[in-house]
């Protein structure tokens, strides 16, 4: 198992949740290729989408079939900018790779909104630290697993 892996899912068992992560065949650096492999509709994807709000990291965990509207999440969480992180930012907020970022496990923990579109499913996926791996969640888990805020995202 890769050391990220672990690190996921020690954060996971540490936050009181029954981890269950799946290895899959194939990277899956998007939320279709996840939904594919997986057997899941493509909204019951939680995508871990790091956002540079004002110059902080902001851990958006969005529907795999929504679009993150930045200027709602803004008015939001009451910044100036938001956009799309780069990659060097969102490995050094999350010591993760873009396709790969848990909601978890990071050097510190991240302000997070969550989708509030993820609420419909019983199941919902979220990534495990790497490309090739998922994990299930329940919602009321991945709001409590990030600290996050429920919030519409688009």
């Amino acid at each position: 198992m890769h050391p990220t892996n672990q690190r996921v899912l020690d954060a996971v068992t540490a936050a009181g949740i029954e981890p269950r992560m799946v290895f899959l065949d194939e990277h899956a650096r998007t939320a279709a290729l996840a939904a594919a492999q997986i057997g899941c509709e493509v909204g019951a994807i939680a995508n871990s989408l790091v956002f540079d709000s004002d110059g902080e990291p902001l851990l958006v965990m969005a529907s795999g079939a929504a679009r993150v509207d930045t200027d709602l999440i803004a008015s939001t969480v009451g910044a100036g900018r938001v956009e799309r992180a780069s990659a060097a930012f969102v490995r050094e907020a999350t010591g993760m790779a873009i396709g790969g970022v848990a909601p978890t496990g990071h050097p510190a923990r991240l302000r997070a909104l969550v989708d509030v579109e993820l609420e419909q499913y019983e199941e919902i996926w979220a990534a495990g630290g790497t490309p090739d791996t998922v994990m299930a969640l329940r919602y009321p888990d991945l709001v409590r697993l990030t600290g996050g805020t429920p919030v519409r995202v688009r």
